[in-house]
């Protein structure tokens, strides 16, 4: 059962390019001038600061009997202002210390890439933010499309030198006796750029699930919600995020910005599919422009029991 409701799906729409959102992002703020100057102001002034935790509660099939898990999602940071600047970044870590998970899973995309950014927060910085997250069994870390396409080896080596454990390709077995789980993570699905709409990733399912070694469960950490429907029954539950729910959600309009082959299908919240789950955060900055309508940001929680 989940407590927040994903949106309709689609399906079959086209990967956006760059070019493609940042004019439809001026079309958007175009209506939502014709809407009212308010609805604008409110887009890019009032709700990405509207922070809210969105929580799921969940019995995936095969769940060990008598297991308790409860994950926190940290997902697409994009550090830097207007709405994600240094104060609005230890609001998000506090407030998820807060909700005392075991778990924290942090889901890549560190920083503001788009020309809007009226407060640079350096690698160091918003990397010494997140390495207050504090969790008993442990934080969590993989890597976005805009960290490997703008900076991959300084994020690297910010997450490196706050010792926040990243996962490429990697899994690794957390808790102790009747109560392990697998954590793995892929690297991105996109994340070098070889032409329009073009990509190649550096994502290796296969080879990350063959490090699980026990029949304990599985939770998969990935960028990109897409690669969902190669991921095995094997996998309890997959956490994503890249969306941002489309990030500016005006009815027939909204679903053009979820960045996703699928169209809506992965957009948002909790998906099920042939018995398989994924949970699909909103994320927390923004990208392209510094707007949110309709998806406020999201620090998400997960409780998984049998």
């Amino acid at each position: 059962m989940t407590v927040a409701t994903p949106p309709v799906a689609g399906r079959g729409r086209r990967r956006w390019s760059r070019r493609d959102v940042l004019l439809a992002g001026a079309g958007v703020m175009g209506v939502a001038g014709l809407a009212g100057s308010g609805t604008a102001a409110y887009a890019v002034g009032v709700e990405p600061f509207d922070l809210t935790v969105t929580k799921y509660r969940l019995s995936p099939p095969g769940w060990p009997a008598g297991r308790k898990l409860t994950i926190a999602v940290v997902a697409d940071l994009h550090a830097g202002g207007p709405n994600m600047g240094v104060a609005q970044i230890r609001s998000v870590v506090d407030q998820t210390n807060a909700l005392g998970a075991d778990v924290i899973a942090v889901l890549g995309d560190y920083f503001a890439t788009h020309r809007f950014i009226t407060e640079p927060v350096p690698h160091p910085v918003w990397a010494a933010e997140l390495a207050r997250l504090a969790a008993p069994l442990g934080v969590f870390a993989i890597l976005g499309n805009h960290d490997w396409w703008h900076d991959v080896d300084g994020v690297r080596a910010a997450l490196a030198a706050e010792r926040i454990r990243l996962l490429e390709n990697d899994a690794v077995l957390i808790g102790s006796g009747r109560e392990r789980v697998w954590i793995a993570g892929i690297a991105d699905q996109i994340a070098i750029r070889l032409g329009p709409r073009r990509y190649r990733g550096m994502d290796d399912l296969p080879g990350t699930l063959a490090k699980v070694t026990t029949p304990d469960p599985v939770v998969l950490l990935v960028h990109e919600p897409d690669i969902f429907p190669k991921v095995p029954d094997r996998v309890a539950l997959t956490l994503a995020g890249h969306t941002h729910g489309g990030q500016i959600r005006i009815p027939l309009l909204w679903e053009h910005f979820v960045p996703s082959i699928y169209g809506a299908r992965y957009a948002y919240g909790h998906i099920v599919e042939t018995n398989r789950h994924m949970i699909v955060s909103g994320g927390l900055g923004t990208s392209w422009v510094p707007a949110r309508l309709g998806v406020p940001p999201e620090v998400v929680l997960v409780e998984l029991s049998s």
